[in-house]
């Protein structure tokens, strides 16, 4: 999908670190060449449009010149914003032109991503624009030698443990990512994306089964509960669990255990393949008609009707077994005609402590 306009609005879009990349390569090799380094440089996205990056750290030291941009998600929550994202250029004696990773940038040790094993994570967008951008520039400069273009991200190996990477045989480092360029803020595709491929990557090393989790609490408890999984087991599938069943049909899984937090599971329940606040609402007199099937009583279903939160529910309740197993059935029958019974589906309640 590409952009043809940066939106405008409260929220700050920013660049991909593919587009820092480039922009710094584009500074470095400028630099190479002419003998400085220049402060900014614009350059062409992949979705056409022209964007400028600040210089930082120039350097120009015999056979090579390097120089960094400092990596703005704008407003996404972005792990790698604040980054630097650098690129040494050298001459070569061969006739060609290499793009590498170095320190901080990922080295790709499973089948299954756009990037084979061995190389960089340095994804096919940002790989050709970097490459372009050196095309382009020599011949500019009416320059015919070889060149090779070392892109590294100091401190990228520390953040990479925030991410996906470790999960994806991604090892020591970020990825180089960006197919248009633009960072878009909390980007739900961009979510999809990892989804996807973690199950992708998960898949060609032969896993059948993974566990599916809603947000960081459920995967931190869903690994004490199913400590026996390795890590690539593990999706946080967020609010997208429509998206990420009909991934694993695709994928044929065989297996799924589903675990989250009271909230988003009861609106799992209640039919919801989209558990984002802006997609689907609590769903209180499904609650207190569970309540009902438990003879619980009027008392109790008149507060379940009343209550303000599920966690409030939950309060009221006292978490009661029955009532718990009631709803993790209703989800496993939504879930299992989603799915039209291809997929074993489990069902896991994370229990909220109340003191």
């Amino acid at each position: 999908m590409y952009i043809d306009d940066i939106p405008t609005g409260n929220l700050k879009y920013g660049y991909t670190t593919g587009a820092c990349a480039t922009a710094a390569t584009l500074a470095s090799l400028t630099g190479l060449i002419t003998g400085h380094v220049p402060g900014s440089v614009k350059i062409i996205l992949p979705n056409k449009k022209e964007a400028l990056f600040q210089i930082e750290n120039a350097l120009i030291s015999g056979n090579y010149a390097e120089s960094s941009v400092i990596k703005d998600g704008g407003d996404d929550p972005d792990v790698t914003t604040g980054l630097h994202i650098y690129s040494t250029v050298s001459f070569i004696s061969q006739d060609k032109i290499i793009v590498d990773g170095g320190q901080g940038v990922g080295r790709v040790t499973l089948e299954g991503l756009p990037v084979k094993p061995g190389n960089a994570a340095i994804n096919p967008v940002p790989m050709r624009m970097i490459r372009k951008i050196i095309i382009d520039t020599l011949a500019q400069y009416g320059i015919t030698s070889g060149i090779k273009a070392v892109i590294s991200v100091p401190g990228g190996e520390n953040v990479a443990l925030k991410t996906y990477n470790p999960k994806l045989g991604i090892m020591g480092g970020i990825s180089i990512l960006g197919t248009t360029g633009i960072v878009t803020p909390f980007s739900s595709s961009s979510w999809k994306a990892s989804i996807a491929l973690s199950m992708r990557v998960a898949m060609k090393n032969n896993t059948k089964t993974f566990i599916f989790t809603t947000g960081g609490r459920s995967d931190s408890e869903a690994k004490k509960i199913y400590g026996n999984y390795g890590e690539e087991n593990f999706i946080e599938i967020g609010d997208f669990i429509g998206f990420s069943l009909k991934r694993a049909m695709d994928y044929g899984v065989e297996r799924i255990f589903v675990v989250g937090m009271p909230g988003k599971m009861s609106k799992l329940a209640a039919g919801n393949m989209n558990l984002h606040s802006s997609e689907s609402k609590i769903d209180l007199k499904m609650l207190s008609e569970i309540a009902e099937e438990c003879n619980m009583g009027e008392y109790i279903k008149d507060r379940i009707g009343h209550a303000n939160t599920v966690s409030q529910v939950m309060e009221i309740i006292n978490f009661n077994g029955e009532f718990m197993n009631i709803m993790r059935k209703k989800i496993i029958s939504v879930l299992s005609e989603y799915t039209k019974n291809r997929i074993e589906i489990e069902v896991n309640i994370i229990e909220n402590k109340y003191k």
